[in-house]
């Protein structure tokens, strides 16, 4: 037998521990073997990020801009429905307006902006008030008069009642706060039906929730331009000084 050279004989062992194995379908002659090449795995596509969530203001302000109506007239529209108001409209107008240099964020021309869009989401957040207040009496005895009618204000009254039980004894400023803290249905059009189910008089009703719609106003304006950390903290400075006028109120007029 012919002795290999120790060196030899370790390069060879390497070289055959090197070569690929014979798969078992080339043992089995299943075909020819496969070129010996390195696995690739494909990456999977990374998913688009989704699209973020448009309010529902957001969706009827675009469709009414795509109407071309213009940037003044949308925010006015949409702070008059129920469903927006201006907790709605003036987020919302600050994306339909929008800044043209965002480096200078605070600067002169956003704060002018953000002045603007905040008295048209007032002035048109404020326009169904007076027809509520003083046409909701007429209107609701006339429908009551038909089952289906009755069935709706039944229901719309006693949510209203529910979402109002807290300060009907604080009258106007019970009223503002309640106006004022921009939450769902807390809003100008509530506000109208409780203070005609309070028995305020109109004219004080509305005044009541139109401080109480600045006050949301001037809160919800700081959230568009300094977050949710400087809304809060001009929310909480704004209905604390509702609640020490309430408390003076309260205690110069008894009970």
């Amino acid at each position: 037998m012919t002795r290999i050279p120790f060196p030899a004989a370790l390069l060879l062992a390497a070289l055959l521990a090197l070569s690929p194995a014979p798969s078992r379908a080339q043992d089995a002659g299943a075909g020819p073997a496969l070129p010996d090449s390195p696995l690739v795995v494909e990456r999977a596509e990374v998913p688009a990020a989704p699209a973020a969530h448009k309010s529902t203001g957001q969706k009827i302000a675009e469709s009414l801009r795509a109407k071309g109506l213009s940037e003044n007239l949308t925010i006015t529209l949409i702070s008059l429905l129920p469903i927006v108001e201006l907790r709605g409209a003036i987020p919302v107008g600050h994306i339909i307006a929008t800044d043209p240099d965002p480096s200078t964020r605070l600067g002169r021309e956003d704060w002018l902006r953000a002045a603007r869009i905040y008295l048209l989401a007032v002035v048109g957040n404020m326009l169904p008030v007076p027809f509520i207040l003083w046409l909701l009496g007429p209107v609701s005895r006339l429908c009551m008069k038909i089952p289906l009618g009755k069935r709706f204000f039944d229901w719309l009254f006693a949510r209203t009642r529910r979402k109002t039980a807290g300060i009907e004894k604080y009258e106007f400023f019970g009223l503002t706060v309640f106006v004022a803290i921009p939450l769902p249905v807390t809003g100008a059009w509530t506000g109208a039906m409780a203070g005609w189910l309070m028995g305020l008089k109109p004219l004080s009703a509305f005044f009541s929730i139109l401080l109480g719609v600045m006050v949301a106003g001037v809160i919800m304006t700081v959230l568009s331009l300094m977050g949710w950390l400087g809304a809060a903290i001009a929310g909480t400075v704004l209905l604390v000084l509702l609640a020490s006028v309430l408390l003076k109120s309260l205690r110069s007029n008894p009970a």
